[in-house]
């Protein structure tokens, strides 16, 4: 979204691209909390908008009586708790428009497919299409998982630069689901390397024993997504990694297209 200018006339009128612009710059000030770790103070989204503090103001009191934003005790400024429920309907949404995409890696590759979402300092799964092997991967549709023992959680944090990775770390900790999993900060951020470097993530048993996953980011989505296939390690072989990981690849672009089609010019 373009940034807002300073201006101080009619907060109600058109903008440039025939919006409202008090919507405008109530959605952009959102999304500064939201990178900025969701609480801000008022002075700091001045900075960052270039708005005037009484126009950052009047908005945020609209954003607070509505429930989007809630004021703190020491005077900041923090995501409220209406966002969660749009934040669940859009993810949901998101699941429904990626199902075709991952009933196609499915008859593609054989295995279950994923889609995951980065939730705060979580992964989220919102849409799974199952194998049609008898013995396949079943993960349930909205199960929260920490990133570190995932393949989607890797494909996703490859991105992040490596002090916001140490951070996210820091407040998760990282236990070990299985002997396979990573469990340091020096570990884990070796294997966003080696994703950057491949172009793909994999979690080999550090899960579940018995388990691999393939896991690709999806490029430009509106919000960190990523898709996997998950099957027996039996059958997601080295061999077999070769032959998936262009669909994985392949499939995640056409989704980002598809989503970008979605989303206002």
């Amino acid at each position: 979204m373009p940034r807002s200018s300073a201006s101080t006339t009619d907060p109600t009128r058109s903008s440039a691209n025939g919006g409202v612009q008090s919507l405008e710059r109530a959605f952009d000030l959102l999304e500064r909390m939201a990178d900025a770790g969701g609480e801000v103070g008022l002075s700091e989204l001045s900075a960052s908008s270039g708005l005037p503090l009484p126009t950052i103001h009047r908005l945020m009191r609209t954003l607070v009586a509505c429930g989007y934003v809630r004021q703190q005790p020491n005077r900041r400024y923090a995501l409220g708790p209406r966002l969660i429920r749009l934040g669940e309907s859009a993810s949901r949404l998101l699941g429904t428009w990626a199902r075709p995409y991952l009933a196609r890696l499915v008859e593609e590759t054989g295995e279950t497919a994923n889609m995951a979402l980065l939730d705060g300092d979580e992964i989220v799964y919102v849409a799974q299409v199952p194998s049609k092997h008898s013995m396949r991967m079943f993960t349930e549709v909205g199960r929260r998982v920490l990133p570190h023992s995932t393949g989607v959680g890797k494909a996703l944090l490859a991105g992040f630069p490596p002090e916001e990775v140490r951070a996210l770390l820091a407040r998760t900790g990282m236990p070990a689901a299985t002997d396979k999993t990573i469990t340091t900060p020096d570990g884990f951020l070796a294997a966003l390397e080696d994703v950057r470097r491949q172009g793909y993530a994999i979690d080999d048993n550090e899960q579940e024993i018995g388990v691999r996953c393939l896991a690709v980011s999806v490029p430009d989505s509106p919000t960190a997504a990523a898709i996997s296939i998950s099957g027996p390690a039996g059958r997601v072989t080295e061999s077999a990694t070769e032959k998936i990981v262009p669909v994985l690849q392949q499939v995640a672009g056409e989704l980002s297209e598809a989503l970008a089609s979605q989303s206002p010019a």
